[in-house]
C-alpha cells in the first residue's frame, strides 16, 4: 500500500476545487518513493507484518541502515527527478525511527540546499513506540507529517501487534499518539483490519473518535500462505499473484479479512461517518470513493488504472517496482549507477504497471464499480472471476458491496459540491428534506 499521509487542508482542497472549472484536477507526480532507510528492520514481530520476513532477501542479515552516501546520493537524485514544485519524502520501514533524530536531522541537512528552488516536504510512517519529546520537538520543528499504525482499541491492537518477547504495544502506541497530540504534530492513523478486527467496526471507529483521531486510513490485512517459492526464499508469505495465469496457491493467512466482512466493516462505519461526522473525521478510504466517483484520477495507487510510478528504495539504495514488489525479479537497479526516473520508465516499459489495467478479467472490465476500484492491488489479485478468468481481486465481494452501497450518499454530496456547498451538508439531507437558501445575488 502506498502510505503517504494525507491531512486535512489537502482534503478541504480537494472539495472546494473539484468544480471550480473544466479542468481535470493536476496529476501526481511523475513518481513517488517510499523509502525504508532501515530496511526491514523493526523493533516489532507484528504477526501480519509483510516486510518483516524480508531480511532474509539481502545478504547482510545486520546493520539495515542506510548509509550518508547512499542517504545523499538518494535525495540528490529524487529531487532532479520531479518537475513538479513539491516534493514530498515518505520515510518507512521496518521501523524508521530505530535510526534516530540524529539520521533525520542530516536528511534536513541534505534537502536545505534544494529548499530555494523546491518546496520539500517529509512524511513518517511508524508504528509510534519509540516516539518521545525530544523527536516530537523535532517533527513539529521540521514540519513532519506523520502516520502512526494503530489497530484500534487494546484487545483489538494487542491481538496481532506485539514485540519481540510477544507483548502486546498498545500502550507504547498510545503514548506515542499522545505526544504527537501534546507537541501538536500533525499525523493520521493507518489500521490494519484484520479477520478479528473486521467484527468490531463500530467499536474501532468510535475508538478513534474517543482518542481524537480525525484522520484514518483503513488498510485490509490479506497475505497468501507460503508457496513451493517463498520456502525456498525463507519467506514465510507469497509473493505477487501472476495476474494472467491460474494461481495454484489461493489460501490466505488466518488473519487475513475475509471479503465480503472488509466490505460489510467499511459499510457499518460509513453509515456511522456519513451522519455524524463529515468534515470532521477524514476516512480516507471514503474520500478516495467520492473522488473516484466524481471522475478525478486516484490518488492512491491501489485503486489507480495503473501503477508502477510508486517505488521503493531500499536501505542499500536498491529500487524496487512497489512496496508489495520487494522481490530479486522486481528489482530495478539502484540509486549509485541510474536514475529514478529512468528506473521508473523501465518498470512502465516492461509491462509492471500498465498489466494491473491490461490484466484485468472481463467481469471486472463489464463491473459498475470499476472506476472506483479499478481492480485493487495487483498484490490481492489471485482469485479466479465467475467465468474461469484469473486476475480477480480476493476483495472483490467486499469492494463491489461497499461502493454500490454508498452510491446514494456520493450522489448527494456530489451534488452539494457542483453547488458549491459543503459535503458536510450531506448530513443535514440524509433526515429529510434539505432547503438551502442561497444569498441573493
Amino acid at each position: 500500500m502506498n502510505c503517504k499521509t494525507t491531512y486535512r487542508h489537502l482534503v478541504e482542497e480537494m472539495y472546494m476545487s473539484l468544480f471550480r472549472s473544466n479542468n481535470p484536477v493536476p496529476q501526481s507526480p511523475p513518481l513517488h518513493v517510499v523509502a525504508k532507510p532501515a530496511g526491514p528492520d523493526c523493533n516489532l514481530d507484528c504477526d501480519y507484518c509483510f516486510y518483516l520476513e524480508k531480511q532474509a532477501l539481502f545478504s547482510n542479515k545486520r546493520g539495515f541502515r542506510m548509509s550518508d552516501t547512499v542517504l545523499q546520493t538518494f535525495i540528490e537524485n529524487y529531487i532532479r527527478s520531479q518537475s513538479p514544485s513539491v516534493v514530498e519524502f515518505v520515510w518507512q520501514g521496518g521501523e524508521p525511527t530505530l535510526l534516530g533524530v540524529e539520521f533525520f536531522e542530516r536528511v534536513i541537512e541534505l534537502q536545505r540546499p534544494f529548499s530555494n528552488t523546491k518546496t520539500i516536504k517529509n512524511s513518517l510512517q511508524t508504528n509510534g513506540t519509540l516516539l518521545t519529546d525530544h523527536w516530537c520537538n523535532f517533527l513539529k520543528k521540521h514540519d513532519f507529517m506523520v502516520g502512526i499504525s494503530l489497530d484500534g482499541p487494546q484487545q483489538i491492537h494487542d491481538l496481532h501487534r506485539h514485540d519481540r518477547r510477544g507483548k502486546g504495544t498498545f500502550d507504547k502506541v498510545m503514548q506515542g499518539l499522545r505526544l504527537l497530540q501534546k507537541h501538536e504534530v500533525p499525523f493520521n492513523v493507518l489500521a490494519c483490519v484484520s479477520r478479528e478486527s473486521a467484527n468490531h467496526p463500530l467499536e474501532v471507529y468510535q475508538f478513534f473518535k474517543d482518542s481524537g483521531v480525525e484522520f484514518v486510513q483503513f488498510a485490509p490485512v490479506v497475505e497468501r500462505a507460503c508457496n513451493p517459492e517463498s520456502i525456498h526464499r525463507g519467506l514465510n508469505l507469497a509473493g505477487p499473484a501472476a495476474l494472467t495465469t491460474k494461481e495454484p496457491n489461493t489460501q490466505v493467512t488466518p488473519w487475513s479479512v475475509e471479503a465480503e466482512e472488509f466490505g460489510e466493516f467499511l459499510i457499518a462505519i460509513y453509515e456511522d461517518w456519513v451522519r455524524n461526522d463529515v468534515g470532521n473525521i477524514f476516512v480516507m478510504n471514503f474520500e478516495w470513493a467520492l473522488n473516484a466517483w466524481i471522475g478525478n484520477p486516484s490518488p492512491v495507487c491501489i485503486h489507480a488504472q495503473q501503477c508502477g510510478r510508486s517505488v521503493v528504495v531500499e536501505h542499500n539504495g536498491d529500487v524496487y517496482a512497489c512496496d508489495h514488489s520487494v522481490y530479486p525479479e522486481f528489482r530495478l537497479g539502484n540509486i549509485a549507477t541510474e536514475s529514478l526516473l529512468a528506473m521508473v520508465e523501465k518498470s512502465q516499459h516492461s509491462g509492471f504497471g500498465v498489466c494491473k489495467e491490461t490484466a484485468l478479467p472481463k467481469q471486472c472490465q463489464d463491473c459498475d464499480v470499476l472506476a472506483a476500484c479499478q481492480g485493487g492491488c495487483p498484490k490481492h489479485r489471485f482469485s479466479m472471476s465467475c467465468d474461469g478468468q484469473p486476475g480477480l481481486q480476493y476483495l472483490c465481494p467486499g469492494y463491489r458491496k461497499f461502493f454500490r452501497h454508498i452510491r446514494k450518499y456520493l450522489k448527494v454530496m456530489t451534488t452539494l459540491l457542483e453547488n458549491e456547498l459543503p459535503a458536510s451538508y450531506v448530513m443535514e439531507a440524509i433526515k429529510g428534506p434539505l432547503v438551502i437558501k442561497r444569498p441573493a445575488l
